[in-house]
This record gives structure tokens, sequence and C-alpha cells, in this order.
């Protein structure tokens, strides 16, 4: 039985190839991995095609190599490698060896030379060879016993295959390579001679180099271009062809330290796998690699899993789980936890839905290792008979509302919401690690449970899936027998307190994180789970009226777009519209898609609608038909039948920058400018007897920027209550206060705006409709009336450059993992991010902190009827009753005024009606 082939993997070549072929990756520290994932991906890929071969895989070494002495000029040109990608050479090379495969980097000689004598080797013992490689220059080792692979392109090169690809067989490739010479390693080559010349001569001569030199004249007579005037081109260069010759031989006879024998590939290093994998944020191989399901780890090694050979992939088997089913077992877990300072726990229910959700069970935990889950409400058909859900509940409740008391929990907003339904208010210090996770790192993708434990604790969590199925026919948690709920409830709370454990050390030690998160993140829960469940009222009447409004208008603009394009076409297809837009009507293409077709993405129409029509008309379509069906269609869907009122969902652990986000609906992205998005604000109505306030924060970002630059020109406008715009606008164009004009003043407000944004002059001309020399002046002018603007943005970037993250005025951060990337564009967004992010961070700060403030107050005042119902943006908005609004605005006002102390006053704008657009 013939022996399995040796495979040779050159690690060089793939490393470059997935460096520049593949998405950039990084992980949110900033370490450059998607070369690391490439090349890792194509090994696995091999190991499972060649499961019984021995492998090594190849890297060039550092220093010179034989052929820096024959040609001094030997790749003299290759730039340096860039840095992102020196980043990932030494991440990789740990993979590699983890993985137990052979990682050769030989001094001397490069990583061909020693492949080149390695499957020399081979086929001298009597193996075939298999080279993985991504490099031409390797086709001519090709033999009968020798065949090239290129997983990233999914294609095998032999004999036939190489003379498929280059016109030639492997035993004159080096001949071609030699003739048209390779300007990536700067081998000279025959001046004159490309690709289709070295063919032509090589297939019209018969043979290589030596067959031509001996008979030139004949060269003369081969029949294609040029052919006549080559002779005296090849005979001038005959050294240099020679010489191009020996430098792209690959050698096949280099003195090697290691032999065949030294390739067997060695039992992975798990440990050291689960470490690489975690750092380099590699989840889904992580967490196949701790239930013992990477192909390319376990398999390859032993043939075996490590599951298969009943290991454990957490430390759920040394977990001490109780199913709490009697009385005497609760009663005793009732009084530890009356006992203790603080316990963890999780609710189990029937619906993510909070407003619809039924308590199934609870998970307790108070020590890792050891958690219990009390079963209330199971109902499949031979379920034990479970403890009375009320009774248990009534006997929880004392601990859940005492305001000493300490409770953990994972995304606790929720667990606070269905307890409310039970009438059972959570109070006391809340501790969320989906918080942690989020103030720890804002800039992570994920703070799920499922998520943290494999980043944090390197385990692989049950997902309900696995125990409810999917799609139709998932069960609901009540429908889950008690021999896979209870594990995975109990494994829920104990991942939880373990995850607590491992995240608040860290926070603490990590400047005022800890601050940020006990002081803003932790009292907010209780403040939005109260305004998610108080909810909005909504005039569903007005929204349908509006949505026949938007439709009426659609069609007329569908019929105008048809009669500028000359024909009716799908408006929604991009295909079409480009093909009217750049073929038909001979409109400039601007930008082009991945795969080389004309861009009809929004940014690109709304450019072009500067000059044409039919983009114009386009853009307005686009716009009234994502009102119509993310609102006016939609909005009244959502309205809760049950309490007839809207209940949006917050989300603290979102964005970046510490703004909250909503969803369902998403009130942030209701357009304030429009017409159209201010008749939606009006469908936000206030109930009978009651009145719509809205308070907002006026210029908030832009007074945040005077207080961080210390400008003095910022700083006088803003204490003197002057329109910074006004100001801005006299400063910039050198006219005195009265005297600027509204085109001046809007003008001064797109530039104030854009530069905290980071807007470039290009940005600001497409803005204004101006040349960009224009609007470079009026930004030069306004650095200049305001330099401490300019010095603030010049600190800021070189502090993200030297901290790798931007902080806000109370101390919270954001990671900027591209501030060293090599890409100019990706760094560059990054330093703008990090002029704007100190801004708008500290802006949602100052609105968290109000919040909490009102929320206080609005618990204590018993005297007080108003309720906070939404936040969007800088603003808040309450429903109170009619004859307290004049007195409620000055009170909100003065509380969101206290908010925080900078150097210049924070003014909010507060104003009421009956809808929140008349509220403005």
């Amino acid at each position: 039985m013939a022996k399995p082939p040796i495979v040779l993997v050159d690690g060089s070549s793939y490393l470059y190839r997935a460096f520049h072929a593949l998405p950039p990756l990084t992980t949110s520290k900033g370490q450059p991995s998607g070369a690391v994932k490439g090349v890792l991906n194509m090994l696995k890929s091999l190991i499972k095609e060649y499961p019984d071969s021995p492998m090594a895989v190849v890297f060039d070494a550092k220093g010179k190599t034989f052929r820096d002495d024959l040609y001094a000029e030997y790749k003299a040109q290759r730039p340096p490698m860039p840095d992102d990608l020196r980043a990932q050479v030494a991440p990789l090379h740990d993979c590699i060896r983890a993985l137990g495969l052979p990682l050769l980097c030989i001094e001397g000689v490069e990583a061909d030379d020693v492949i080149g004598t390695l499957a020399r080797h081979a086929t001298e013992a009597g193996r075939d060879a298999v080279i993985s490689t991504g490099d031409k220059d390797m086709a001519q080792l090709v033999n009968r016993h020798i065949t090239l692979v290129n997983t990233m392109k999914g294609e095998t090169l032999d004999e036939a295959g190489v003379e498929e690809k280059f016109g030639l067989p492997p035993s004159l490739i080096i001949d071609f390579l030699a003739l048209m010479g390779d300007k990536v390693d700067n081998i000279p080559g025959v001046p004159g001679v490309g690709e289709k010349t070295a063919l032509g001569l090589l297939q019209g001569m018969g043979g290589g180099l030596e067959a031509i030199y001996a008979d030139l004249d004949r060269v003369t007579g081969l029949g294609f271009r040029g052919a006549k005037t080559l002779p005296k081109k090849l005979e001038a260069n005959r050294d240099q062809a020679f010489l191009s010759y020996q430098l792209a031989t690959i050698k096949t006879d280099c003195e090697l330290p290691v032999g065949l024998d030294d390739l067997d590939i060695a039992h992975p290093d798990r440990e050291r796998l689960v470490e690489l994998y975690r750092e380099l944020e590699f989840k889904t191989w992580l967490a196949e690699l701790l239930e013992g399901k990477d192909e390319g780890v376990d398999d390859v090694a032993t043939g075996t899993s490590a599951a298969a050979e009943g290991e454990a992939s957490s430390t759920s088997a040394q977990r001490r789980d109780s199913v709490v089913l009697e009385q005497a077992d609760f009663d005793a877990w009732l009084a530890r936890l009356e006992a203790a300072e603080a316990f963890c726990f999780d609710l189990e229910t029937t619906s993510l839905d909070y407003m619809q959700a039924e308590i199934v069970g609870v998970g307790l935990a108070l020590e890792a290792g050891e958690a219990a889950y009390i079963p209330l409400a199971h109902d499949y058909l031979d379920a034990p008979v479970q403890l009375d859900r009320q009774a248990v509940l009534e006997a929880l409740k004392p601990l859940w509302e005492d305001p000493a008391k300490g409770k953990i929990g994972q995304n606790l907003k929720y667990d606070i919401s269905v307890l409310a339904n039970y009438e059972i208010r959570v109070v006391g210090p809340l501790t969320d690690t989906m918080l942690e996770s989020y103030v720890l790192d804002s800039t992570a993708t994920r703070h799920d449970m499922d998520s943290l434990a494999l980043k944090y604790l390197g385990e692989k969590t049950t997902s309900f899936e696995e125990i409810a199925g999917k799609g139709a026919k998932q069960l609901t948690f009540n429908q889950i027998a008690l021999e896979q709920a209870a594990p995975y409830a109990c494994e829920d709370v104990d991942i939880t307190l373990r995850l607590h454990q491992t995240l608040r050390p860290r926070l603490e030690g990590e400047g005022r994180l800890a601050e940020v998160l006990d002081t803003l993140e932790r009292p907010l829960i209780p403040v939005l789970s109260c305004m998610e469940r108080h909810g909005v009222a909504l005039d569903a009447q007005r929204l349908h009226e509006q949505s026949q409004e938007l439709a009426t208008r659609i069609q007329a603009l569908e019929a105008e777009a048809y009669e500028l394009a000359g024909r009716e076409f799908n408006l929604s297809s991009p295909k079409q519209l480009g093909q009217i837009l750049f073929e038909e009507q001979k409109i400039p293409v601007l930008k082009k898609t991945p795969k080389g077709a004309p861009s009809t993405a929004e940014a690109v129409l709304e450019e072009l609608a500067l000059d044409y029509p039919l983009p114009k008309v386009i853009m307005e379509h686009r716009g009234l038909a994502k009102l119509r069906s993310t609102y006016t269609d939609k909005l009244p869907r959502l309205v809760n039948k049950a309490t007839g009122r809207l209940h949006t969902s917050y989300h603290q652990a979102v964005t970046a920058t510490g703004r909250l986000s909503s969803s369902d609906p998403n009130l942030q992205n209701i357009p304030i400018r429009t017409e159209e998005g201010r008749k939606i604000r009006q469908a936000f109505v206030a109930r009978p007897g009651y009145r719509i306030v809205a308070a907002d924060y006026s210029q908030i970002e832009l007074r945040i920027m005077a207080h961080l630059s210390e400008d003095p020109g910022l700083l006088s406008a803003f204490a003197e209550g002057r329109d910074i715009h006004a100001a801005t606008a006299a400063e910039v164009f050198g006219v005195p206060l009265d005297k600027v004009s509204p085109d001046q003043r809007r003008s001064a407000k797109a530039i104030n705006f854009g530069l905290i944004y980071g807007m470039s002059a290009w940005g600001l001309s497409r803005q204004l409709h101006l040349e960009r020399n224009q609007a470079q002046t009026y930004i030069d002018r306004y650095f200049d009336r305001y330099p401490g603007v300019a010095r603030y943005m010049e600190r800021i970037r070189a502090q993200a450059a030297e901290d790798g993250y931007v902080e806000t005025v109370f101390g919270r951060r954001l990671y900027l993992p591209e501030i060293h990337a090599q890409n100019r564009a990706r760094r560059q967004g990054a330093e703008r991010t990090a002029i704007n992010a100190p801004m708008q961070g500290t802006a949602a700060d100052i609105i968290k902190r109000a919040m909490i403030e009102v929320d206080a107050w609005l618990r204590q005042a018993e005297d007080v009827d108003a309720w906070m119902v939404m936040q969007v943006h800088d603003e808040l908005v309450f429903e109170v009753a009619e004859a307290q609004v004049d007195d409620f605005i000055e009170a909100v006002k003065a509380r969101m005024t206290d908010a925080a102390e900078l150097r210049v006053p924070l003014i909010v704008e507060a104003e009421s009606g009956a809808n929140w657009d008349e509220a403005h």
C-alpha cells in the first residue's frame, strides 16, 4: 500500500497572499489577525484533505541568502514588510507550533529551497510530495511524483496542469522566468522580453536558454511580433539571462538540519491553542476546540476528539448543580440567600418579550461552581411536581427588593422588567456582566453571555437551540425536560457569577472604568426598565393618514422617475437603475462595487442628485419609502394591545461611544429636519389630561469641544450666550456679528459640526456646494480664529496613538484598534473617531447622569405627576400632568443643567405640546 504524500507548505507565500487578498481583521485590542486566520484556514483545509500525511510549514528566514552573493540587487526593490503584516508573523508561528505542525525557518536559503530539497528527498525515498503554494516559481519542481496545490484558489497542478496553465512543461519554467525576469524579486531577465515573448521563444525554439543561445539566427524566423530584433537583445544580455536562470532556480540540494522523519505531526497543545484563539479572538475555532470538534486539532493527532474520549470541555462536570423540588431544599437556599451580601440570579421564561414572558424557573448562585435551579412551571408530559410559583416568588421578593443586597445577572434589565409583571421591584446594587464587559471594551462586537464565556473564561456554553431546537418547532422553556433545562439554567448563573469575578477586577485596574460602571451604567438599568414599561401613547389614525399621503407622493415620484428615464423600470433594482443612469443617460460613474459594477449606493446618488434630476427623484423616493415602511406602516403594529402604548427597547451595550440605542422602533432614526419626519413625531402623543414635554441639551457637543479644547474664543462665545454659529460665521467670514447672513450662519453651522466629526475640505465642499479650495479656506480661517481647537485635535490624535484609546470627561474609554493601521484610510478613520468620541461619549455620559438624577427625583416627589417616556440623542421626553407643566419644565431643566460642570454653561431647552413635534 502506497504511503501518503508528504505535504510541504509555503508559509511565506500564503502569509503575503492572505494579507493582501483577504479583508483586514483586527482584535478588539488592535492586534491584526486577518492573515493569521487566512493561513490557518488553509492549513486546516490541508489537514482535513491529507489526514495521514507528514507535513511541514516553511517560512523564509531573516538575513541574506546565497542569491544575494550572486546578485547584490536581488530583491532590493521589494518594499519592507508592512507593520500590520509583521505583527502577525509571531502569532502565526505560535499557532502553527501549537497545532503540532513542524515549522521550518532555515537561514541562508529561502523557503522555496527548503521545500525543493525536502521534495527531492521524498521522491528519492519513494514518496510523493504535495507542495502547497501560490507561487508560480514552484511549478519548476513538478514531476510525476510532485504536485502543486493552491488551497486559496482550489487549484491542483500536475505536469499536464502546469503545461495547460503556462503553455510550457515544468522543465522550461526556469528558462521562462529567466527570460522575462521577476519584478517582485528583482530578477533582471532580458530587457524587452515579457511573458508573451518569452513564451513564444521557448515554444518556437523547442528548448530552453541553451537551445536559444545556440541558434540565435533561428529566432528571427519564429514569426511573432518583435522576433526580428530579439537576437540583438538576447546577445547583449546573455550573461544577465544566465544569471537570472541561476537566481530563478530553486535549490534542491540544501544541507538541512531536518529530514523527512522530522515531519511527523505532533500532538496539538490544546491549552496553548485555547490561549492563542482567545487572544486572537477566533471565537468559532475556540468554541469548536472547547467542544472537541476542531477537525484541525484532535483528529489529526489521534483520530479521536477529546469529547469522544470523555474529556470535559468546561467546568460543568465539576459544577455542583441542585434541582430544587422540595420545600426543605428551597428553605435551605433561602436561608443562604438571606445571609449573603449578594447573589446571582437568572429567570427562565417563556418569551424574550418581557411583556409577554411568564416565569418558568429561577436559577441561583452564591459561589462559583455551585448553582441551583428552581423549576416552577414546566408543564410537559410527565413533568415532576414543582413548587408553587407564587409562593416561591413571594418568598424571594424581600430579597429582590432589599436595597442593601447586591444582585448579579446578565442583561438584568430583562429580568427586572419580567419581575415587575409580578409586582416585584428589584432594587439595590445591580451588577450586570453584559455592562461590565461593555464598559471594559465597548468596541467588542458582542457582550452576550456565550461570547463572554468564550472570551474571558475559555468555555463553550450550551446554546438555547441545543436544548430547545430551532425554527417553528422550537420549544419554549416550559416544554423542556428538567434533565436538559436544569443544567442549562445552572450553567447560566454559574457562568454569570464567574464572569463577574473575572471582569470586575479588570475594570478596577483600568483607569476610571469602574467609576463609569458604578455611577452611570448600573444605576441606569432600572431607569430604562421603568421607561420601557411605561411606554408612550401613539395616534395610530394620524399615522395611517400620513401613510396614505406618503403612498400618493411615492406613486407620483415613480411616475416622475419613469418620465425622466424615458421608460418604466424597477426603482429598487440597482442593476436597472445603473443601466439607465450610466449607460442610457451617460451620467459619469463615481464609484464601483467590489464586483466592478457602477455603484448606485445612497452616498453616490446623493452626490449625483446635486447635478442630475433622476438621482434626486430616486433619493426622495427611497427616503419616503423607508419612512413609510419603517414608521408610518410599522409603528401602529408595534403598539401593545394590553397597554395601548408603544414600548421601545433601549440598549446600553451596543454603540461604541456610550450612547443609548433603541429598537422596535428605533427612535434615534426618526428624521427631525424634514416635514415628513416631523409629522411622524406628531403621532407620539400624551394621554388625556397630560402634555408631552421635550427637554433638549442645546449644542452640547460644541460645548464639550469648548470645554476640552479650552479655546478662548469658544469659551467666551458660550459664556456670553452668543449664537455660536453666528459667532463662528462672524469670525470665519470677517463680518460684524449683526451682519451675518442666513447663508453665512448655515455655512458656519456646517463647519462647527463638521469639524468635530472630522469632516475634510472635500466633505465640506460637498455639503455647502463649494469648490474644494474655498472649503479649505473656510477651515483654515476657523482654525486661525479658534487655535485651541486645532491644538486639541492634534493633541488627541497623538494621545490616541500613544495610548490606543481616548476617554470622555468622566473616564469612559473608547479603544481604537486601527489607530496604527498601515492602511491610510483606516488609520485616518481611527483618528477622526479619536477626535469625536470624547465629545459624543461625554454627551452620552451627561444625558445618562441626567436620566438617573431626574428618575430619582420623580420617584421621591410624590406630588409630581410625570413620567420619563423616551430618550433620543440629547433629548429627554416626558408625559406630564397639564396643571404641572410649567413647574415641571423649570425643575427638569435645573436637574439636567446640573448633570455636569463644564467650563461653559449647559443650556437645556424645554417646551410642551399635545404631541412630540409640538414640544419642540
